[in-house]
């Protein structure tokens, strides 16, 4: 039987709630974390959130990338952390970041900040005039900027986290990188990817993994395979 890893966070990007609770009932105890993103928002992921949560016992990440101004972000946050949620995003803008925290008070959910989306490049970010700079300068500028703001963590890229994990700011925080491929897979839409043992070896706490496990002929099986090299890295670190 495969034995679940915290680590590692299924992305339930599904349409709805019955699709998620299918493929959640297929991957068993192999999974005891899932990332509901905000294509799932309209299609019941609140209600698979709390029902994940409640009645199956899993660890939820609710991926809401939240940017507005203070107010309206503070208020968000402390309604969103009624439903014990274990992970949220926000935008990882100073403002943002202080607001979520503000909202997740007296709760236990972690506020993580967005850097810059794994999807994007340097061309994409000059069409949303975004200042001048390699990727690599500004994830971590942003980094530090959200997690000197009170963020609990960030997302971002595996290629991004050795030098996020070598900021004094990153200490005690989480690392949570999306953009996670086994070796062989197709990147699809993502552009900064690495494979689970560089990710896990470069210093992230989580690695989040969808397409790669729900388009799987086999989800389970190839769940397990993604655990086999987890496991083996960590094992290479207790030598």
């Amino acid at each position: 039987m495969t034995t679940a890893d915290d680590r590692l966070i299924v992305a339930l990007d599904v349409p709805d709630v019955i699709a998620g609770l299918d493929l959640a009932t297929r991957l068993g105890d192999a999974v005891s974390f899932y990332k509901i993103g905000l294509g799932m928002l309209t299609g019941g992921g609140l209600a698979l959130a709390n029902e994940l949560k409640q009645e199956h016992g899993k660890r939820i990440f609710l991926d809401m990338k939240l940017f507005d101004i203070s107010a309206t972000i503070e208020a968000a946050v402390r309604g969103i952390a009624r439903y014990d949620i274990d992970f949220l995003t926000v935008h990882g803008d100073p403002h943002v970041v202080r607001a979520a925290k503000e909202g997740a008070a007296g709760s236990d959910m972690k506020i993580l900040a967005v850097t810059i989306l794994t999807s994007l490049d340097r061309a994409d970010l000059d069409d949303c005039l975004i200042r001048d700079g390699a990727i690599p300068d500004l994830v971590v500028d942003r980094a530090a900027r959200a997690l000197d703001a009170g963020a609990d963590g960030v997302i971002a890229s595996p290629q991004e986290a050795a030098l996020i994990r070598a900021l004094s700011e990153s200490d005690g925080r989480l690392i949570v990188t999306p953009g996670v491929r086994p070796a062989g897979d197709a990147p699809g839409d993502q552009k900064r990817i690495a494979t689970p043992a560089q990710a896990l070896a470069d210093g992230a706490d989580h690695l989040v993994v969808g397409r790669p496990i729900w388009q799987a002929g086999d989800p389970l099986a190839a769940t397990s395979a993604i655990l086999r090299q987890m496991a083996a890295i960590l094992r290479q670190t207790q030598l």
